[in-house]
């Protein structure tokens, strides 16, 4: 029943959600996901960096963010892809990539305009927050719908899968039992997650430019000693997206259904996940935040997805005439190892190690976020204390759980999550594309750091305190 539900979900009503309204975004705002890409450079400046001990700043949010969409949707989610849809799919994660990049700058900016700010002076907010603020109490319930859905997707079922990508990946590189790499995650990830948001944050500005560094230079590696290939691959790749190659995978059909679904599994953009991160970011304008999260998108999906892909499409282990070939990460690992040797398929294992490492942590802050929502317990030690036990709890389960049922369970609930989420887009685009040409405005006037308060938007019901008074 599950299975039956999420196809449906995603093989017409996603689809036709997620690319429309990313084309509609894209073309009311003018391309702003490509107008302001450069400008990402400058808010993640040194000088513009500004948070304290209770606040992240727009880097440490970025690489939170990224934390949580580099992970393993890059490395087994691309593997699913190509293996069920075709080369072609990864013509259709880029497309929901670019388009999704005009998703998230609207989503994470919205986050930014109506977050609120706790007792203690830190901010949260995310979907659920602009929702119930943005469209009024008389929608509060379905701000709740969405932390429910959030809380079960991420704080629950892909904490309990990436801890059994992990343990599984590094059984198959090195022979460890799956209990034992359950124990030792769970224990490192207690250690962090008891230390709260900002140490969450910490870890991550150290790990994810090292891992996503590390692996984007491995394909960079790979593409060069297969440099005269790469034309033809992203031929292949275009062709077999329209169906102009022999049927490999599924065909045209199984090709956008599986681009569209890894897609937004690995990039999130409008899954209302990376808003919940982005909301806490203290930056000078909304706008700053939606550029830097439009850019994480970027990375996500178009470099290091397509880094995964090239790394398959140009090994040997991919062979889509035999009906058992090896799938998920295992293709991955067996396809890097075709390149370099068998250090590869253990350099598979490391990187995804790191990635479903950074992205457990990830995934328990949007758990933290829903049942602080749900609860109004953000500064209530019991229940935050007792979801970190489940949190550890699911890393040692996961690690050794027969996991069918909740991969099915998930890509439902993460469904029903987007589309709870974009709908609400829809709904909010307005204020959202206001507060856009407030930022525009004054970059027109020459001010290179443009500014936002909250009494310039009286009549949205904005949290004053969240925002200085000029």
């Amino acid at each position: 029943m599950l299975t039956i539900l999420s196809d449906l979900l995603w093989s017409k009503v996603l689809i036709a959600v997620l690319i429309g309204l990313g084309v509609w975004f894209t073309l009311a705002s003018r391309f702003v996901q490509f107008r302001y890409f450069g400008n990402m450079f400058s808010i993640l400046s040194c000088k513009n960096r500004q948070h304290d001990d209770k606040h992240l700043s727009s880097f440490q949010a970025l690489v939170l963010s990224v934390a949580g969409r580099v992970g393993g949707g890059n490395i087994a989610g691309v593997a699913v892809a190509i293996t069920l849809g075709g080369p072609g799919a990864i013509f259709w994660m880029w497309i929901v990539g670019l388009m999704g990049m005009a998703t998230s700058f609207f989503e994470c900016t919205l986050a930014q305009m109506y977050k609120s700010s706790e007792e203690d002076g830190s901010y949260r907010g995310g979907p659920a927050f602009y929702i119930e603020r943005g469209l009024g109490k008389n929608w509060k319930w379905l701000s709740v719908i969405f932390s429910i859905l959030l809380f079960a997707t991420f704080g629950i079922a892909f904490t309990t899968l990436q801890s059994y990508s992990v343990a599984t990946s590094l059984e198959d590189a090195f022979g460890i039992p799956l209990y034992f790499s359950g124990i030792g995650l769970a224990l490192i990830v207690g250690l962090i997650i008891f230390g709260g948001v900002k140490r969450i944050a910490q870890v991550a500005e150290v790990l994810v430019p090292v891992m996503a560094g590390g692996y984007l230079l491995i394909a960079i590696i790979v593409i060069s000693l297969n440099l005269s290939d790469i034309p033809a691959m992203l031929e292949l790749i275009v062709k077999s997206a329209f169906g102009l190659e022999p049927a490999i995978g599924g065909g045209i059909g199984a090709a956008i259904m599986m681009g569209v679904k890894r897609g937004l599994f690995s990039n999130e953009a409008g899954l209302g996940s990376a808003p919940n991160v982005a909301a806490v970011a203290y930056v000078p304008h909304p706008a700053n935040q939606g550029i830097v999260q439009s850019f994480s998108v970027f990375i996500d999906t178009i470099l290091l997805c397509t880094c995964t892909a090239l790394i398959i499409l140009l090994g040997s282990a991919y062979d889509p005439s035999i009906q058992d070939s090896v799938q998920g990460v295992a293709l991955t690992q067996a396809s890097l190892a075709t390149h370099l040797g068998e250090w590869g398929r253990v350099f598979v294992s490391i990187a995804l190690l790191l990635f479903g490492f950074s992205t457990i942590l990830y995934n328990y802050y949007l758990g933290e976020n829903s049942v602080s929502y749900i609860t109004h317990s953000g500064n209530n030690d019991f229940v935050m204390n007792a979801f970190r036990v489940i949190t550890i709890c699911l890393c040692c389960v996961g690690a050794i759980l027969d996991l069918g049922t909740v991969f099915a369970f998930a890509d439902l609930t993460m469904g029903l999550l987007a589309l709870v989420n974009l709908i609400a887009l829809a709904m909010l685009f307005k204020p959202a594309k206001r507060v856009m040409k407030h930022y525009e405005e004054q970059r027109k006037m020459g001010v290179k750091h443009p500014t936002f308060a909250a009494e310039d938007f009286a009549d949205l019901d904005l949290d004053e305190s969240a925002w200085p008074k000029r």
